[in-house]
């Protein structure tokens, strides 16, 4: 036979057999997208090698992002946790207002004395006689300390004396008085900015407790992307496996036939059953990543709720363009909820340089009182008489403390000021490493965008080459060997652009994290 007349016969054959193969062989199916996940269930095969095991099918309705991440936000324990921490900053803002609460006193006092007294009268003589004094004293008053620093008092008592002794001229005798004081500071402790300091510094307290709130939301609703989208890729490539191992398994069908027609040797069935034994590990293993995977995303979206898989997970397909660096770094610096935190944590430090300043100066105090009494033989007449204003004190005074060189207050002056810088530069840190982080997330989508579309064209071409080894295989120009490393190639390239769709999520998921934008993307309400 002549080279030409061989190579003719060759030709026929392949020719015949691509001809006959949608009729004996279906092509591979494509790469299983994202939305085609839940139905990967393998067919079932009319004889199976020993150890093959059904996957275990997705329960339940179908499960999207949406869901999970509603069930993130109400049962996940750290966003529980940070939320603690939010409504801990709402008292510390009711714990300083009330510094500037009235307080109200009152006090209640009873004395007695009594002894022996001795004097002389107009004989000349000594005369010891026993004598007895009681005291009520009943005082009520209210303070308060307002927002320029002044301290306010207001009080009223009643006071009541009675003795034995005849020379008292009012017995018992009812003293009444009413009196208001107050004491204003002139230099330290002065001014509504410096009294204020705490009221602001615990408002600015729950816009970072806020933020750290955010900044957790962020981080849940990013885990749980990433959970979602690896359930989704695990499952996925599941269904990879699960397809290698019917062909495998059809490919050791078929060389059992042949081997009985004498067509195959003990070889070709040899090798084709440790295809099937490799592919059944395969699936085993990828059942173990689909558990596990299955469990991360159950240990975010519930609380020990275990038991009953997540259903379907499904995804769409990409399309929107590559992001720009300059508009992601924008939208994470006014965002970013570290960043933002920062930038509060500066104003709380800088009213903490003011008030430190405040306190290095003298304590120069001014104070005024003013008072009216009466006293009667009753109650009511005391009181009467304090509306004549006969009876009436004042007092004003002016003091003032100068701790010798002010060393520690200006000591205190210098920390908070260095406090305050070391802030400002970690500021610039964030901002440099949240620079840093973007450019990178930013680059991980553009990459993943076109590691998608290179994947995409390797299945196409992994599945064109299997196509044509099976071919070759059926004509009996090829051996089990090499339709089970074309298939070998094609499990690898679905498996890889399945891979690359899901990081290219995860990517995005990642970026969205950084520049705040989750929070609008997903329509999640955060309370000021």
């Amino acid at each position: 036979m002549s080279r030409l007349t061989a190579r003719v016969l060759l030709s026929s054959f392949c020719l015949a057999a691509l001809t006959r193969l949608p009729a004996q062989e279906p092509a591979p199916a494509p790469a299983p997208t994202p939305a085609d996940l839940p139905a990967a269930t393998p067919a079932p095969a009319k004889e199976t090698a020993p150890g093959t095991e059904p996957a275990p099918v997705a329960a339940g309705p179908d499960l999207t992002l949406e869901e999970c991440i509603n069930r993130v936000l109400q049962k996940n324990f750290n966003l529980r946790v940070q939320g603690f921490n939010t409504a801990n900053a709402q008292e510390n803002l009711v714990i300083s207002k009330a510094g500037f609460d009235p307080t109200f006193t009152a006090i209640g006092q009873r004395t007695h004395t009594q002894g022996v007294t001795t004097f002389n009268n107009s004989l000349g003589t000594t005369t010891s006689s026993n004598y007895r004094q009681d005291q009520t004293d009943i005082r009520v008053g209210v303070n308060q300390t307002i927002q320029t620093g002044a301290t306010v008092n207001l009080s009223a008592s009643v006071l009541r004396s009675g003795n034995n002794l005849p020379t008292t001229t009012v017995n018992p005798s009812y003293n009444s008085d009413l009196s208001l004081s107050a004491t204003q500071p002139l230099l330290k402790g002065a001014g509504t900015k410096v009294n204020r300091a705490s009221i602001e510094n615990a408002k600015l307290g729950i816009t970072i407790a806020n933020l750290n709130y955010k900044g957790s939301v962020l981080q849940a609703v990013r885990d749980t992307e990433a959970a979602y989208y690896t359930l989704a890729f695990a499952r996925g490539q599941l269904a990879v496996k699960q397809r290698s191992l019917e062909l495998a398994q059809k490919l050791y069908d078929e060389n059992k036939v042949k081997k009985n027609t004498g067509v195959a040797t003990d070889l070709d069935v040899l090798t084709a059953e440790v295809g099937v034994a490799t592919a059944q590990n395969g699936v085993v293993l990828a059942q173990q990543q689909v558990r596990n995977s299955e469990d991360n995303l159950l240990a975010l979206t519930g609380q020990f709720e275990f038991n009953t898989p997540p259903g379907p997970v499904s995804f769409s397909a990409y399309y929107d363009p590559a992001p720009s660096i300059d508009d992601a770094f924008k939208h994470a610096r006014d965002l970013q909820p570290t960043y933002v935190a920062a930038q509060s944590t500066i104003k709380q430090l800088e009213l903490a340089v003011s008030v430190a300043n405040n306190g290095r100066l003298p304590t120069l105090n001014a104070g005024a009182a003013l008072g009216f009494n009466g006293t009667d033989r009753s109650t009511n007449s005391s009181f009467d008489n304090l509306r004549t204003g006969d009876n009436y004190n004042w007092q004003a005074d002016l003091s003032l403390s100068v701790p010798w060189g002010l060393r520690a207050d200006r000591a205190r002056a210098r920390i908070a000021l260095n406090n305050l810088h070391q802030e400002q530069a970690q500021l610039q840190s964030i901002e440099q490493n949240l620079l840093v982080q973007v450019r990178a997330a930013v680059l991980a989508v553009s990459t993943n965008i076109e590691s998608v579309q290179i994947s995409a064209k390797t299945t196409e071409l992994a599945e064109k080459q299997y196509e044509l080894q099976k071919a070759k295989f059926d004509a009996g120009l090829s051996t089990s060997r090499d339709v089970l490393q074309s298939q070998t190639d094609l499990e690898t390239a679905r498996v890889n652009e399945l891979s690359a769709k899901v990081n290219l999520r995860i990517a995005v998921a990642n970026l969205h994290q950084l520049d705040g934008s989750s929070i609008d993307r997903f329509h999640i309400a955060l309370a000021d």
